[in-house]
C-alpha cells in the first residue's frame, strides 16, 4: 500500500518542471543535512582518530608516492614533488570516493525508499556532500605543504572555490547516473572498479602531462595528445586547474576550464534528469 502511494506521488512529481524539483530538494534540506551527518558519523564510528583520518590518509599516500618517485626513481625531476602529488591526489581521491560511495546510495537505503516519500535525489546528494567535507578537511594538508615549501599564494586563488564547485557538479552528475544504474544492474560497482583504475592511470595525477608525447599518429592523422587529454578527460582538466592555482601559482587555462565547466553542467543536468525519470521504479527494484 505504501509503495503504491509512493509510486503515485512519484508519477505526479516526474511531471513537474526542473524548478519544482529543485524547490522540493530545498524543502528537504534538513533531511540532506541529517543524511550527511549520518554518513560522517558512520565513517568514523569506533575510530580512535576520528576525522583526523581525513588528514592522515592523503598524507600517507603522499609519502608513498614521494618515496617511490624520488627514492626508488631518483631521476624524477619534478620540483617540490610532495606538493605536486597532493595537488593531483586530493582531487582524485575526492572524485573516487564521491563516485564509488554514491553507487549504493539508493540500494543501501532500501528501507527508506520503500516506506517513506522524499525526493530520492537527496541520497546521492548527501553522499557526495559528505565526501566534499572530507575533501575540504584534507585541503589543510595541501596548504600546510605549500607553506612548508614557501610557495607564494597565487593572486588567482579566489578561483579555487569555483574549481571545487565544478568538480562537485561533475561528481554529482555521475552519482545520479551510477546510483540509478545500480538499482537495475547490481554489477555497476564491479564495472566501475575497473573503470576507475584505468581512469586513474589515464589522468596525470602522479605524473606531469609533459611526459606524454605531444602528438601521436593514428591512420595517418596527427593527434594532439595533450589537448585531447584535457578535452576527453574532465578530471585531467580539473587537476590541471588545481595545480595551476596551488602549485604553479598562476591562472588556470580559461579555455579548458570553461569547456570542463560546460561538460560538468551537462553531465549534472543529464544525470539529474536520468535519476528523476527512473526514481519512481526504485521502490519496486530495491
Amino acid at each position: 500500500m505504501v509503495n503504491a502511494v509512493n509510486a503515485r506521488r512519484y508519477t505526479s512529481s516526474r511531471k513537474q518542471g526542473l524548478w519544482a524539483h529543485l524547490l522540493e530538494l530545498f524543502r528537504f534540506r534538513d533531511l540532506v543535512y541529517n543524511l550527511v551527518l549520518r554518513e560522517l558519523k558512520a565513517r568514523y564510528k569506533n575510530s580512535f582518530l576520528g576525522f583526523f583520518w581525513s588528514l592522515l590518509n592523503p598524507l600517507a599516500m603522499m609519502l608513498v608516492f614521494t618515496v617511490v618517485f624520488t627514492v626508488f626513481m631518483p631521476n624524477n625531476s619534478i620540483d617540490k614533488f610532495p606538493l605536486f602529488i597532493l595537488c593531483g591526489l586530493l582531487p582524485w581521491q575526492y572524485f573516487t570516493a564521491g563516485v564509488m560511495s554514491s553507487i549504493n546510495a539508493v540500494t543501501s537505503n532500501a528501507n527508506l525508499v520503500k516506506k517513506v516519500y522524499f525526493p530520492r535525489a537527496v541520497l546521492p546528494l548527501a553522499t557526495v556532500l559528505a565526501n566534499l567535507i572530507h575533501f575540504l578537511l584534507a585541503l589543510v594538508i595541501l596548504f600546510a605543504a605549500a607553506f612548508l615549501y614557501r610557495v607564494p599564494l597565487s593572486p588567482w586563488i579566489w578561483m579555487l572555490p569555483l574549481v571545487i564547485l565544478i568538480q562537485t557538479c561533475f561528481i554529482l552528475g555521475l552519482a545520479f547516473i551510477l546510483s540509478t544504474l545500480n538499482v537495475f544492474y547490481r554489477d555497476t560497482l564491479m564495472v566501475m572498479d575497473v573503470v576507475i583504475l584505468a581512469w586513474f592511470f589515464l589522468t596525470p595525477v602522479f605524473y606531469p602531462i609533459d611526459i606524454l608525447p605531444q602528438s601521436y599518429e593514428v591512420l595517418g592523422y596527427s593527434l594532439n595528445v595533450h589537448r585531447l587529454m584535457y578535452i576527453l578527460n574532465p578530471m585531467a582538466s580539473l587537476i590541471s586547474a588545481y595545480r595551476d592555482l596551488l602549485y604553479w601559482g598562476y591562472r588556470t587555462d580559461l579555455d579548458f576550464f570553461l569547456r570542463t565547466t560546460l561538460t560538468a553542467l551537462l553531465i549534472l543536468a543529464f544525470g539529474y534528469w536520468f535519476f528523476v525519470r527512473y526514481s519512481g521504479r526504485f521502490g519496486e527494484e530495491v
